[in-house]
């Protein structure tokens, strides 16, 4: 909801005004409004949005007692260039930094970022800086959730500290029975903070944090847990040193308990006080690891090697098979699971080869690699939608006048012959809308006018007619047939020049796609095209097209198609979509 006093129209603010059901949502607005009329506030209603569940405020999702970062702010989190200067690091820092309250561990995650604004230090982007950077664009593109805090809830602060910070992180328990994170919280130590023992370092992340979340603690129990047992026997002394005192007055105005719980429970919270390491096998594939490796006769083989004078730096650990390379401890991936292992790093982002290496060789050793990833590549079939075309260019895809309306006009023809299969289809017949370019692709037997017509009618009962259609000179689009159902149906025709195809350019372009997929797709079997059609219509259709900024089935239908495929395509969209931009 945003305001506006009349005298000063450049002053503006929001807020939020949270209910659990309608009926409290209604009697807030009252208040709201009486409020906003005592003092002259005037209500921007072109901008308010009334009971809702979902609402976008101030960079954040607010959605069902979570809250997360918006989809704007994370795509521009996942595309900020690599920096080149202090100032572009800043910028990252700062962009980055407002949703550090999602990020267990942030500071020590950015800290060799945050060294680089140092007026002491000077600018080195090196391999320690690029993980920071990647890292944080990771983990604030995974759509990260917290809950909202609830006054009543049973609440614990959990904290801990070393040399290198303190963290903490704020939990509530919720309808399951079960703490979830309302907010994490991290800072690297100063270099006089580094010298503090131990107790002194605990007591300054409870500190800070209380600091941090005092709001959503003041007049609410909660407890303090902590393996620092000296903690509580610090705070009930009486001839405490100077700065601890400081430190337990401020304390005072809690109510609190304070549990000490052993470091071996405290590992979700030991995390932020620390350098992480990236781990991005899940428990699941780490066992599947196991079981491959111990039937895979290549990883056996190079197991029996440890302990010999050939060993190349294998070694085992927890029951799988390691290969130190480049100070890196890598899990050997036996010859089944390689091909999954580099999809599974390709498809994080459908990046490139050189990329998509980088990625796997964090955490794997495969052999081989380059040309593995390579094969992997060339047979993905998003990649093979979504390359940039080379040669000679399109030009204007039709010079013919069109309404900036959906199903206004259609370009339409056929594609084929492709080998016949069980059904005797040989043929695509290939509808475009001009407008949204949403695509159609019906498997026909043949071209003739007859199957046209009758693709063109299951349109009408879904679509209804257009005002135009736009084909070639094909003999189904000139035959006396297709010329009927047009006048009947009250339908422009218009038949592009012979010997210009690019006058269809858009049905042009899906052919010159369909084409090398297809045959890809269906190389085992021929035959079996068909049944790639209907998943590759629904690729086309909820894919960005850079023309029009959006996807085909969002233009068209208003919201975005949720299927496998979106959740594969989506981070290649996005680039595709920022560089547009």
């Amino acid at each position: 909801m945003i305001f506006q006093k009349p005298s000063q129209p450049e002053v503006a603010s929001g807020l939020l005004a949270v209910s659990k059901d309608e009926d409290e949502g209604i009697e807030k607005l009252k208040k709201v409004f009486e409020v906003a009329s005592k003092y002259g506030l005037e209500i921007k209603f072109k901008k308010c949005q009334f009971l809702r569940r979902k609402v976008e405020f101030l960079g954040h999702v607010v959605e069902n007692g979570t809250v997360r970062p918006s989809v704007a702010k994370t795509i521009a989190v996942k595309k900020f260039p690599v920096p080149t200067t202090v100032k572009q690091v800043q910028s990252f820092l700062g962009l980055t930094g407002y949703f550090r309250k999602f990020i267990p561990a942030y500071s020590k995650i950015a800290k060799p970022l945050s060294d680089l604004i140092r007026s002491d230090n000077p600018f080195v982007f090196e391999q320690p800086q690029i993980e920071a950077f990647e890292k944080l664009k990771k983990l604030l593109t995974e759509s990260p959730v917290l809950s909202i805090f609830q006054q009543g809830k049973t609440t614990e602060l959990h904290t801990n500290a070393s040399q290198q910070g303190y963290g903490a992180v704020l939990l509530q328990e919720a309808e399951d029975g079960k703490l979830h994170p309302v907010q994490y919280m991290s800072k690297k130590t100063t270099p006089a903070e580094e010298k503090y023992s131990s107790y002194k370092l605990e007591v300054l992340a409870v500190v800070n944090a209380l600091r941090k979340i005092r709001t959503y603690l003041m007049g609410n129990h909660f407890k303090i847990i902590t393996d620092c047992s000296a903690f509580q026997r610090t705070m009930d002394k009486k001839d405490l040193v100077t700065r601890i005192a400081r430190w337990a007055l401020l304390l005072e105005e809690f109510d609190y308990d304070i549990v000490h719980r052993s470091g071996q429970r405290m590992q979700h919270v030991d995390a932020l006080s620390r350098y992480p390491v990236a781990i991005i096998t899940s428990d699941t594939l780490t066992a599947r690891l196991k079981r491959a490796q111990q039937e895979d006769e290549y990883t056996q083989s190079l197991r029996s090697m440890i302990g010999s004078n050939n060993d190349a730096d294998f070694f085992d650990k927890n029951e799988l098979l390691y290969k130190y390379v480049d100070g890196r401890e890598l899990i050997v991936v036996p010859r089944d699971m390689q091909t999954e292992i580099i999809k599974l790093a390709h498809e994080k982002g459908h990046f490139s080869a050189a990329k998509t290496e980088g990625v796997v060789k964090q955490e794997f050793f495969i052999p081989n690699l380059s040309k593995q990833v390579q094969n992997v590549i060339v047979n993905c079939v998003p990649c093979i939608l979504t390359n940039k075309k080379s040669g000679k260019k399109d030009g204007f895809l039709n010079p013919i006048p069109k309404e900036d309306v959906p199903l206004s006009t259609y370009h339409v023809d056929f594609i084929g012959p492709l080998p016949s299969t069980n059904k005797k289809y040989q043929h695509i017949l290939t509808i475009v809308d001009a407008f949204t370019k949403f695509t159609w692709l019906y498997p026909v037997r043949s071209t003739s006018a007859e199957d046209a017509l009758d693709k063109l009618e299951v349109q009408q009962k879904t679509f209804g007619n257009p005002k135009r259609i736009i084909t070639d000179r094909g003999s189904a689009f000139t035959s006396k047939a297709f010329g009927d159902y047009c006048t009947n149906e009250n339908i422009q025709h218009f038949q592009i020049t012979t010997g210009v195809p690019r006058g269809n350019g858009q049905v042009e372009r899906i052919h010159r796609t369909l084409i090398p997929v297809l045959t890809k797709l269906s190389i085992a079997d021929s035959t079996k095209w068909f049944k790639f059609v209907d998943p590759l219509q629904r690729i086309l259709n909820s894919t960005f097209n850079r023309s029009t900024k959006w996807s085909p089935f969002e233009l068209l239908i208003g919201v975005t198609m949720r299927n496998k495929e979106d959740l594969h395509l989506r981070d290649l969209l996005m680039e595709e979509m920022m560089e547009e931009l």
